[in-house]
């Protein structure tokens, strides 16, 4: 076997730990040399003008920020030793080689590769590799950390065929790891199966289905990185979006991006999207259905084009002596021609009257003028011409468009005929009309039809990749609005169809992605649970015939099956204690309860003595308990979990399924071990089997 490549002279060869602590040495003198180079540079006499100067700094500003040593991250992860096979096929020349696989890539003063980008197509075996099909990989070595410190490695023989095939210690240590501070490093837990999907093609469209613990964020937040490492120059240009379902989400997942070696991916939520008119109102469940239904499009663009009527006086164009004349009948022929191309309501409205200019400019040509284009475009501007377009495709303002749909009965009657039926339409009439746009009171809902609206006006720009996350909630119009995004790009849509907890939620991938405009996009489950222990997930396992019949049960492939205990408690204190027993051990505790009795809870914690925060707030050593709302619970992990009356979360949902998906999402929650604590009497659903006896809680 090949030395480490760059391993200092006069290292203890009987010592390997102490090897690769000096290479993980070196290499962060590498890096700091690197970046030392990049802010050393001198600008002044290479730049033309300020505009470029202003560019340029800000890309070496960038640039510097890139090349940041984030102490608490493990700089290389892992370590691949490719044989020396003769004439094989190797990745890029990798024959012999060794390389450090890690967050981003560090080269010494001759250029020569210290760690390697784990997404570069060499590092690729390491996600890969098994005994079965080693890709000429000899040695796959694992590094532990603790505190940023190299503590330890393991290794496995992919060559050789005596090595059963086993799950890395170190992988599951890192799994189950407790954490203080944001979501833990996983760009070194990714698996083969989730690999695959990551590493996938730009122009095609995936929709991974996964359950809890089954790393379906952490693929999607993987695959953006890996995207703009293999098409930087084209997704520089046409952007990539990363969309979550709340601020605390996105607040959550943005401090993994730098580990994964990228620092500047925009995120949203969907309503940041839609964002025209300022939501102040909301919609009971059944208004926010059918206006998120996807038949609201049909009745938005019938809307939109009624008000295009067919010409009926003839259009008279005054060129100094002459009057030309273009008669309504080619006038009507005009619009229809324009209707029938199925463009946007906008550009028709600017085509129409060069369309018209261009008819006066052949009346000239055939009289034996020799006019311009700047005679057309005079023509197009003359006041016959603009007062025929307004009368003709006047300009539609979007949220005007939509305000009159949903307070004029009549005008929607008319354009919802032989869509929404009379209770639908009464469900989405408001009952107090708005006097203007400003002053109405738009729902989340509105926003997106304002948004539909917009775009059949004017084109929405198109990004080149949209990472969707908890997609299972959205609405077929949301789809749309997200779909409008990326229209002329791709897309990662993650989710799982048993955590769908609104009213509309997605019943079928199929059906998702025809919203979405990508029908040919293809499904991937994942269904390996890393994270949630196994007795957890195999209790709320027991709501899925209730909540999603058909989906695979989430199967835990963890070694450590964490512990789950059921306490019945009669008062806020003994919760409030339960969470002082979690919070003597190391990691996070987060403590999740139904809305309603969040402030009652709050309460209790505060007269113990115990601080904490709220959802999206980074944990810190000194708090590391988490207040959170059922509803906010979506897409968030702690180490521990206390988990308050399933019943109220149940009950503080408008109906029994998507309660039970809200207790389904609050129970999958935690890495190490949860406490259910209950006064009233569990969910029926959650007793069809025999509840788990009461575990001890393990000592640190």
């Amino acid at each position: 076997m090949s030395t480490p490549a760059h391993a200092p002279l006069g290292d203890p060869p009987d010592d390997p730990l102490a090897r690769e602590r000096s290479h993980l040495a070196a290499s962060r003198a590498a890096l700091r040399a690197m970046r030392e180079d990049v802010e050393a540079l001198d600008i002044r006499d290479v730049t033309a003008n300020w505009v470029n100067a202003e560019v340029l700094a800000r890309q070496i500003d960038e640039r510097v920020k890139a090349l940041a040593d984030l102490s608490d991250t493990p700089l290389f992860f892992g370590r691949l030793d490719y044989l020396r096979a003769p004439g094989a096929e190797l990745a890029e020349g990798a024959r012999g080689e060794r390389f450090y696989i890690g967050r981003r890539h560090v080269h010494d003063a001759d250029g020569d590769p210290m760690v390697i980008d784990w997404r570069a197509p060499v590092a690729q075996p390491f996600y890969r590799a098994s005994g079965k099909n080693p890709m000429d990989v000899g040695l796959r070595r694992r590094f532990g950390y603790t505190g940023g410190e190299l503590t330890a490695y393991e290794d496995e023989h992919l060559s050789d065929p005596a090595q059963t095939a086993t799950t890395s210690k170190l992988l599951q240590q890192e799994i189950e790891r407790p954490r203080v501070g944001p979501m833990r490093d996983i760009v070194a837990t990714i698996q083969p199966e989730q690999d695959e999907i990551v590493r996938s093609g730009l122009s095609g469209t995936v929709c991974v289905q996964g359950g809890p613990g089954t790393g379906k964020t952490a693929v999607g937040l993987h695959r953006v990185a890996y995207l703009l490492y293999a098409h930087r120059d084209r997704l520089a240009r046409t952007g990539t979006l990363v969309i979550g379902p709340n601020r605390s989400f996105l607040h959550y997942i943005e401090q993994v991006l730098p580990a994964l070696g990228e620092l500047a991916v925009r995120q949203a939520t969907v309503d940041d999207l839609v964002a025209q008119v300022e939501v102040r109102g909301t919609d009971d469940a059944a208004a926010a259905t059918v206006k998120g239904d996807a038949r609201m499009a049909e009745v938005v663009r019938r809307a939109l084009y009624a008000h295009v009527t067919a010409p009926t006086e003839p259009v008279v164009v005054v060129r100094g002596s002459r009057r030309w004349r273009v008669p309504a009948y080619e006038l009507q022929e005009m619009v229809r021609e324009l209707l029938e191309r199925d463009i946007r309501y906008g550009a028709a409205r600017e085509a129409l009257p060069q369309r018209i200019a261009h008819a006066v400019l052949v009346r000239m040509e055939q009289a034996g003028e020799a006019p311009d284009d700047r005679v057309q475009d005079a023509v197009a501007r003359s006041g016959p011409v603009k007062a025929a377009v307004k009368e003709v495709w006047p300009a539609v303002d979007p949220a005007k468009l939509v305000l009159r749909l949903l307070t004029d009965a009549d005008f929607l009657a008319e354009h919802a005929a032989g869509i929404l039926d009379e209770d639908e339409r009464k469900t989405i009439l408001w009952t107090k009309p708005a006097r203007s746009v400003k002053s109405a009171r738009w729902s989340a809902a509105d926003a997106v039809l304002i948004d539909e609206a917009a775009d059949l006006v004017q084109r929405t720009p198109s990004l080149g990749h949209v990472v969707l996350d908890e997609a299972q909630d959205l609405s077929p119009m949301q789809y749309r609005a997200v779909g409008r995004r990326c229209t002329t790009g791709s897309a990662t849509v993650l989710g799982d169809l048993a955590q769908g907890t609104t009213p509309w939620a997605t019943r079928s991938w199929a059906e998702a992605l025809r919203h979405l405009g990508k029908p040919d996009g293809a499904v991937e489950e994942l269904t390996a649970g890393f994270r949630v222990p196994s007795d957890v997930i195999a209790y709320a396992s027991r709501l899925l015939p209730h909540i999603a019949p058909g989906l695979t049960p989430v199967a835990s492939v963890r070694e450590n099956p964490g512990f789950f205990e059921v306490r019945t408690v009669t008062q806020a204190a003994e919760v409030v204690a339960a969470c002082a027993e979690l919070l003597r051990k190391e990691g996070s505790t987060g403590l999740i309860a139904a809305d309603a009795r969040v402030p009652r809870l709050a309460e209790a914690l505060t007269a113990a003595g115990i601080s904490w925060l709220a959802p999206g707030e980074e944990t810190t050593r000194e708090t590391r308990l988490t207040l959170v709302p059922a509803s906010l619970a979506k897409g968030l992990e702690y180490d521990y979990v206390v988990l308050d009356e399933p019943q109220a979360v149940v009950d503080g949902e408008p109906d029994e399924r998507t309660g039970l998906r809200r207790l389904y999402v609050t129970l999958t929650r935690a890495v190490s071990g949860l406490i259910l604590t209950h006064a009233t009497s569990l969910p029926a659903q959650l007793t069809t089997e025999e509840t788990p006896s009461p575990q001890p809680v393990p000592s640190v």
